[in-house]
């Protein structure tokens, strides 16, 4: 996925975010970022949950 990224593009990406939001920020953002990524992560996993559960009901009802 970041195969065409050089190590002076990541670098300026750094830069940038560190101009934008500041080094106190960075914490937050990163821990904002974190929660964003496991709640979404438990969403997909109790969508699947459900169509699991949803697909054995039809089967069940099926016979």
């Amino acid at each position: 996925m970041f195969q065409n990224f050089g190590i002076w593009q990541i670098a300026l990406i750094l830069v940038i975010v560190l101009l934008l939001f500041g080094v106190g920020k960075l914490p937050q953002v990163g821990k904002g970022m974190g929660q964003a990524i496991n709640e979404f992560k438990s969403a997909i996993g109790s969508k699947d949950d459900e169509s699991n559960t949803d697909d054995k009901n039809d089967d069940a009802a099926a016979r």
